[in-house]
């Protein structure tokens, strides 16, 4: 990988973040300036306030209150807020905003109540009790108000917000006791509309730097990883390879040639094709522990997956316009599914292997691979539909398969929807982890299953994403071979064994039925894949060979193979 693209789609995608937290921000700040037109206030809802002392307060409330700012120098161009309410029983009320110093002398060895903590969902109040013997006078009648009202009904105090230390007093007019009211509070800020202003342009300017950014890291990254597709051209095996056992997939008595997990006349040629090969020596404990080995993986992901969608975004655009995916964003966002999918294999996706996965977007000899055949056409139309209209079929069954069931319950007042239990698929991951943690064995038939479901989630995805026209088939092809890694040259021996399906394509074999493509290319450097038994194949057999999990080794300086 190119160090000087991954420093830019880093640096981009930081600062598309920030961007669009600018930008969400903004839309905040534009929404609460809309909400406060014409002089309105933000309120809270009336709520009943009662206290058997003679006045209600707020606590300590300072405003630009540092040295050296006169107290009543005014700062009613940020903002300013509204008090309104009315007594119980027919009462006056008084509302008043005064100096801290005054209203504190005024009820000075009075009985009143603080309110420390309101609480609107449920509706709770957090009161502080003063102790007095003192009866107040009238608060009408006290000249240190800097705004007040009072009267019968709804009365409503707006004050222009002032430097300085103030307090709110609510009490009966006639300074009697107890105090019971219905009251509501507001606020309002003339600085939300330059917040937005400055928010917005700031938003655009960093999306306008790391969406670039992102697309140029995502091309260099992509360039050169793909490759025509080279059917009928199966290289030979290196001798200086050394074997690889990653699969779990031979069964003794299996002949050459033999394709586990791919029943006879069955299995859907999809474009978009996976495949993962069970380790047969799992360990029994690991993948409890895998979840904080894979973070460096997840914290790289993060990254990829953002750029993913900036340049899918991108993409839709080019096919809309050339009918084209561009070549180099293709093969980036089809590594990082493959990246994805290599993690996934390894951690709770499937728990197949314990080899630690590459960070690398490229393709590997690695037990789990990820391609999609590169169109070289796509329909302008479509992609207005299919990522999402024509997909619903799909993205019903993936959020059955992946998503939890809910419920309601009911907390503090109110009913919470929560999510209880794990997924089906996130169960089935855990019934093979504890199978494997108490008998030392991946159980096969589970183990085909979930690379099936793992199948139709990625064919979706690379539908979804826009990278291929054909539909995904509603077809679970199970087990870890993907029906479209067809050999490039038939196996010369027969299959035989049972349970073994003919390789399709082979002799006697009947062929799947092709969905897109007539033959299998891809993204990475060779199309091939060996038979079981064949050199190259994960699981038996001699040195590994290239093939669609390990490309083929470059020539040393002699021009033999290097290691």
């Amino acid at each position: 990988m190119r160090p000087g693209r991954i420093v830019m789609l880093v640096l981009g995608t930081l600062s598309a973040l920030l961007g669009l937290g600018l930008l969400a921000a903004a839309g905040a700040a534009g929404f609460a300036n809309y909400l406060q037109r014409d002089n309105g206030y933000f309120t809270t809802p009336s709520e009943r306030y009662a206290t058997n002392s003679y006045a209600l307060t707020s606590p300590r409330l300072d405003i630009m209150a540092d040295e050296g700012v006169p107290d009543t120098a005014p700062v009613g161009v940020v903002g300013s807020v509204m008090l309104g309410g009315s007594a119980a029983a027919g009462k006056e009320i008084f509302i008043g905003i005064g100096p801290r110093s005054d209203v504190d002398a005024y009820l000075n060895g009075v009985s009143h109540s603080v309110i420390n903590e309101v609480r609107f969902n449920p509706f709770r109040v957090d009161y502080r009790d003063v102790a007095g013997t003192q009866v107040p006078a009238r608060p009408a009648d006290q000249p240190f108000w800097a705004a007040s009202a009072t009267g019968t009904g709804e009365q409503q105090l707006e004050w222009d917000l002032r430097s300085g230390s103030w307090a709110v007093v609510i009490m009966n007019a006639d300074a009697s006791a107890p105090v019971v009211v219905d009251m509501k509070a507001g606020a309002r800020s003339n600085l939300l509309w330059p917040v937005f202003i400055g928010l917005l342009v700031g938003g655009i300017v960093f999306l306008l730097i790391g969406v670039p950014l992102i697309v140029l890291g995502a091309a260099g990254l992509g360039r050169g990883k793909g490759g025509p597709p080279q059917p009928g051209q199966l290289q030979p095996s290196s001798a200086a390879a050394p074997p690889r056992l990653h699969a779990a997939g031979a069964v003794p008595g299996a002949a050459a040639g033999a394709v586990a997990g791919v029943p006879p006349g069955t299995g859907v040629v999809y474009p978009a094709r996976l495949s993962g090969y069970l380790d047969p020596n799992l360990s029994r404990w690991k993948w409890l522990v895998k979840w904080l080995l894979a973070i460096p993986h997840f914290i790289v992901l993060f990254f990829l997956w953002f750029a993913f969608g900036v340049v899918t975004i991108v993409a839709w655009f080019a096919i809309l316009f050339t009918g084209r995916y561009p070549r180099s964003l293709f093969n980036f966002n089809v590594g990082v599914i493959r990246w994805s999918w290599r993690v996934a294999f390894y951690s709770y996706g499937a728990l197949g292997t314990d080899v630690y996965p590459p960070f690398t977007l490229e393709r590997t000899d690695y037990p789990a691979d990820f391609d999609v055949d590169y169109p070289e056409k796509l329909s302008r139309g479509l992609v207005f539909v299919k990522s999402w209209l024509l997909a619903i079929p799909h993205l019903l069954i993936i959020a059955l398969l992946t998503g939890t069931a809910q419920t309601w319950v009911y907390r503090d007042g109110v009913w919470v929807q929560v999510g209880t239990g794990l997924s089906l698929f996130g169960l089935l991951v855990l019934i093979a982890g504890v199978i494997l943690l108490f008998t030392g064995v991946y159980s096969r038939g589970l183990f085909d299953f979930l690379m099936g479901l793992n199948r139709w989630i990625y064919r979706v995805a690379a539908y979804v994403s826009l990278m291929r026209d054909e539909y995904p088939p509603f077809h679970l092809d199970m087990g870890p071979r993907d029906p479209g890694d067809t050999p490039a040259v038939p196996p010369a021996a027969p299959p035989a064994g049972p349970g073994y399906a003919p390789v399709p394509g082979g002799p006697g074999a009947a062929a799947p039925p092709i969905y897109g493509q007539s033959s299998p290319g891809g993204t990475g450097p060779a199309t091939a894949v060996p038979a079981e038994g064949q050199p190259g194949f994960y699981g038996i057999g001699g040195p590994a060979a290239p093939g669609p999990d390990k490309p083929q080794a470059p020539a040393g300086p002699e021009g033999s193979p290097r290691p």
